[in-house]
């Protein structure tokens, strides 16, 4: 047997196979890949021949499914069937196109990248946009340039790869352009001027924000409120950038436990913190946790019930675990019953005040449980000697300086023994204001640290006979320093200055009851003097009545000032039967509205109150009770069927109906009636629907003209003619066909 140099070469096989030619090398890709050998698909032909991995001229690591190879052809030497040898992989083609931009949509595991078998290679994928489309394509670890790691949402530019054999297209020479920004949460611990803290939650650490980088409404940010930013490094330092708010709640930095555990405070939290103290946590509570003992740190606001801790203290707590360096401490610190029993603190009560002693333990009691002052059960008699004046708050405005209280002088008599003893206005019960002379009831306060004595619960029981008249009346007018009282028969306004007012004037409103005595000034007019708000005696029935006499300024032709009701249906209460048919007297001051106006005829409900000084019984909150239809609506304005003096119609303005509803023509509403003084004229205000009119209904055409015009015919000389004087046209000025 001769030597053949050709099966030497080519490691045992011929090399003349299917007819071709020694040194003639073919094209194909790789089709499958095993350990040890894999299969090539031809290009040229239609054929798949069977390699070994020892042909393969290279790093076996490298070759990869899907990968162009050059070889040359040869016959297995037991079998016979062609195989392919010397293997060289052929680099891929780049497109000579410019690159393009795009983003990392999916990356490559990193747990895979560089450890996967023969043939699984792990891939990611990119996108681009051309022509308002997105395209995806696949890259591998090999087409990334640089040997970096790429992330979801990074920047880059590539080229793209058309395999020939199978018309993939993929990503190749792939270039980082931009790392996607990072999104990092924390809370807003700080807020400046122009610039805030945030503590991060990845870190243990704060980072500064200018508000410039806030997105949202920046007088709603505060501290406490949870964001998100992106971190940019500006002059050597980390920064927050485009800030925005989460919902409170995102950002958690720890995890509390559910169960309880019980401890003693080994170190408290010193009252003044040293210079050289740095730590949050300065306190420690040691508690046995499961079966070691643990020593936990604690700070100020880990107290449950901010009572002041002591060392030896008996507690419970929770436990507090940090996400970001799992540091643990004690929370929700609570002292234990049984602590007092221990510690053998002494208690003591007392209401918070400045003193120079340090009090702990604080504890709220109920309301009134403690007092500085006692009352005596005892009441006693005594005579006015010097009258009270209470501070004038809304003094002229040309006195610059206000009025101060002056306590008042009763003097008395106990055991014997003559006395004296202060008193102030405030301690007054009733409408009453005493006045020099007169007797009074009263009970002694004293104050328990300075034994200071003082009357309260004054109530007088007898004027002295020498003292002026007291008349009452009924505040009709509050200017910015004095108002105008109208009497109690209102019949007159009398002139007040609020420096004649005894008592608190914020609480004085119009229509309220006073009492007050009166005296001349200067050029002879009369003045009300000693001015004090009393309690009006107003009866809780309420009747209906109709005005038989309206007030003077409703009908400036009648004599009388007053107004007068009717009663038209009494009261089921005792004292109020048989009173129907009874007529009452009404001022302006005894209208629930100051600003209505009742007209002569009106239905009215109403209370009867007792004037003090004269027992005249009057009509008081009177509110009228009107209703009555819409007789037409016009753009701003309407009528209402409603007889105001001569006027049959009563005018209205459409902003003077309530809830913003369109009356229609027959509505039936409730209003109140105003008179305009410069005009004279009466109007309607405050108009509320109270049912809804009947819907208008279309009328069918009469019988007699439906039957006419069915018998009407085009041919009828008589029937009526339509004559066409422009013919229509379309939105586009175009002609339209008419059907008629």
């Amino acid at each position: 047997m001769s030597f053949d140099p050709g099966m030497l070469h080519n490691n045992g096989h011929t090399a003349y196979a299917n007819g071709t030619g020694p040194g003639i090398r073919e094209t194909g890709v790789v089709e499958k890949l095993l350990t040890s050998y894999g299969f090539i698909q031809c290009s040229e032909r239609q054929a798949r021949l069977f390699f070994h991995c020892s042909q393969y001229n290279g790093n076996l690591q490298e070759l990869k499914i899907g990968d162009d190879v050059e070889f040359e052809v040869s016959s297995d030497r037991r079998t016979g069937k062609p195989i392919a040898v010397k293997l060289l992989k052929i680099k891929p083609e780049v497109l000579p196109e410019e690159r393009i931009s795009g983003q990392v949509v999916s990356s490559i595991p990193l747990h895979l990248d560089g450890k996967s078998a023969p043939g699984q290679v792990p891939t990611g994928s990119v996108c681009y946009e051309r022509n308002g489309e997105v395209f995806y394509l696949t890259y591998t670890p090999d087409d990334v340039e640089s040997n970096i790691h790429l992330d979801t949402g990074d920047k880059v530019s590539f080229y793209m790869e058309t395999n020939k054999h199978t018309g993939a297209v993929s990503a190749r020479n792939i270039q980082l352009v931009k790392k996607k920004q990072m999104r990092c949460q924390g809370v807003v611990c700080a807020t400046k001027e122009a610039f805030g803290f945030i503590e991060r939650a990845d870190v243990v650490k704060e980072i500064f924000f200018h508000y410039s980088e806030f997105k949202g409404d920046l007088e709603a940010l505060q501290a406490g409120d949870d964001v998100e930013f992106t971190i940019k490094d500006r002059n050597g330092k980390e920064v927050a950038t485009d800030v925005r708010l989460l919902p409170q709640g995102t950002v958690i930095f720890e995890d509390i436990s559910i169960e309880q555990f019980e401890g003693t405070v080994v170190k408290v939290i010193p009252k003044v913190p040293t210079k050289n103290q740095n730590d949050p946590l300065p306190g420690r509570i040691s508690a046995r946790i499961g079966f070691t003992d643990k020593e936990l740190p604690f700070g100020e606001k880990d107290t449950k019930s901010k009572v002041t801790l002591l060392e030896g203290d008996h507690i419970q707590l929770n436990i507090s675990t940090d996400r970001r360096d799992k540091l643990e401490r004690a929370t929700n610190i609570d002292i234990l019953p049984d602590t007092f029993n221990f510690t053998k603190e002494t208690r003591e009560m007392d209401m918070l005040s400045a003193q120079r002693n340090h009090a702990v333990r604080i504890k709220k009691l109920p309301k009134g449980t403690v007092s500085f002052h006692t009352q005596s059960e005892q009441r006693f008699m005594g005579v006015v000697e010097k009258d009270a004046l209470a501070a004038t708050k809304n003094a002229s405005p040309t006195k610059s300086k206000e009025k101060e209280a002056e306590e008042g002088v009763i003097a008395y008599e106990d055991c014997g023994v003559k006395l004296t003893v202060p008193y102030h206005t405030k301690d007054l019960e009733g409408g009453g204001h005493p006045q020099v002379g007169d007797k009074v009831e009263f009970s002694i306060n004293e104050v328990k640290r300075t034994g200071q004595q003082s009357a309260v619960s004054i109530r007088v029981l007898n004027r002295n006979a020498s003292n002026a008249k007291r008349l009452h009346g009924f505040v009709a007018t509050l200017k910015d320093n004095f108002g105008f009282i109208e009497t109690a028969n209102h019949d007159q306004e009398i002139f007040f200055h609020y420096s004649e007012m005894c008592g608190d004037l914020e609480n004085l409103e119009l229509g309220d009851t006073v009492e007050y005595t009166l005296s001349k000034g200067k050029g002879n007019k009369v003045s009300a003097e000693k001015v004090t708000k009393v309690a009006a005696d107003i009866s809780a029935s309420v009747m209906m009545g109709k005005v038989i006499r309206p007030l003077r300024s409703v009908d400036p032709s009648q004599t009388e000032y007053q107004g007068l009701i009717e009663v038209t249906e009494e009261d089921d209460i005792l004292s109020f039967r048989g009173t129907k048919g009874q007529n009452y007297p009404f001022g302006i001051m005894g209208m629930a509205s100051k600003g209505d106006c009742l007209q002569k005829g009106e239905l009215v409900k109403f209370q009867v109150c007792t004037v003090a000084q004269t027992g005249q019984k009057m009509a008081c909150n009177v509110l009228p009770q009107r209703r009555a239809m819409v007789e037409c609506v016009k753009d701003q304005f309407g009528f209402i069927t409603y007889e105001v003096g001569e006027s049959k119609k009563l005018f209205f303005h459409v902003k003077e109906v309530q809830d913003g509803l369109e009356l229609q023509t027959g509505d039936e509403v409730e209003f109140s009636v105003v008179l305009n003084q410069r005009t004279g004229k009466c109007s309607a205000c405050n108009v509320r629907r109270v049912s809804e009119g009947p819907k208008p209904v279309v009328t069918p055409r009469p019988d007699r003209l439906v039957n006419r015009l069915k018998s009407i015919t085009l041919d009828d000389a008589s029937a009526p003619r339509l004559v066409i004087v422009r013919q229509p046209r379309g939105p586009d000025n175009s002609k339209v066909q008419a059907n008629l």
